[in-house]
């Protein structure tokens, strides 16, 4: 068996920065400290800290008055922000910085009496917050068959923005319909989608066409990894998302001679090295990394860390 080892694949900039953030304030303030909402998108991460002693919550009723709250990289609403501080919680904002920046182009288009017509997933940690930002101002659009029942006419201000873990072809897909429909839609000076989920799903594109089979490391609940999953079968190639080699059905390599593996960007690299020596233990695979993007972004820690360790 060969396998293909795509690169760039794991962890990005953001969910490195949430990742060190949660580990510091373990140093910092020791447990208990809470999370609000998974601080990625990934089991095996969340088990750990569970492990450690922390907390993941969906509510802030869960948290005790003065208690250690840390936002994960997928961001809160402003109305969750204000209960916080009511409620006198000491606060660690670790939102990744673009999904930051799409907050900010929300509460800039609302301002500007924009309606913002949101690409997304409902539901999603992401989605939710950001359309705290401007609810009255902000519509969901999943899919191309909902800006057919948009209720909106051609003389209405409208922008567009999109969740930044989506497929790049699916997003652009829905924004050409939105265009042609709203021919005075506006976006955003840059794209939303991040470079890494970006970056991600290029290398499946270049890649997977090499490939009998494609592997794709991260959890069922991770948008940008369910997205990779879905772009190699597009390719017609078959594909599954694990969380790790535990989830490998031996069925899956019958007849395979080349396999991908990636990782979505909130899946860490033992869990793809797992695998990786998994098969070359039992398929005596030989592995070849090919890169066809390198990564050199950083994000600095939350800023009430960078005071508190300063």
């Amino acid at each position: 068996m060969r396998v293909i080892l795509a690169n760039p694949r794991g962890f990005c900039a953001g969910v490195n920065m949430a990742i060190d953030a949660l580990d510091k304030s373990i140093e910092q303030f020791g447990t208990p400290l809470y999370v609000y909402h998974e601080i990625v998108h990934n089991k095996y991460v969340v088990e750990r800290f569970k492990k450690q002693g922390v907390t993941f919550v969906n509510e802030l009723a869960e948290v005790p008055n003065g208690g250690t709250l840390l936002y994960s990289a997928h961001g809160v609403s402003p109305a969750l922000r204000t209960e916080a501080r009511e409620r006198q919680l000491r606060t660690i904002d670790a939102t990744c910085p673009l999904v930051t920046k799409v907050h900010l182009e929300a509460i800039k288009f609302s301002k500007e009496g924009y309606h913002i017509l949101l690409i997304g997933h409902a539901e999603h940690d992401e989605v939710i917050g950001t359309m705290g930002e401007a609810p009255q101002h902000m519509t969901l659009v999943e899919t191309v068959e909902d800006v057919d029942r948009l209720p909106f006419s051609s003389t209405d201000k409208l922008a567009f923005l999109t969740q930044t873990t989506l497929s790049v072809d699916d997003a652009n897909i829905i924004i050409a319909a939105l265009k042609e429909r709203y021919p005075q839609l506006i976006g955003p000076n840059k794209d939303d989608i991040c470079y890494a989920t970006q970056n991600r799903q290029e290398a499946v594109k270049e890649l997977a066409g090499d490939v009998d089979l494609v592997l794709v490391l991260g959890s069922q609940n991770s948008s940008n990894s369910q997205r990779l999953a879905e772009l190699a079968v597009l390719m017609n190639k078959p594909a599954h998302l694990i969380d790790s080699v535990s989830d490998l059905d031996p069925n899956w390599l019958k007849h395979v001679s080349t396999v991908l593996v990636t990782a979505g960007a909130s899946a860490p690299e033992e869990v793809v090295l797992e695998l990786v020596q998994y098969l070359e233990r039992c398929y005596s695979a030989t592995v070849e990394p090919r890169t066809i993007r390198e990564e050199h972004v950083r994000f600095p820690l939350p800023k009430e860390l960078r005071l508190v360790m300063a």
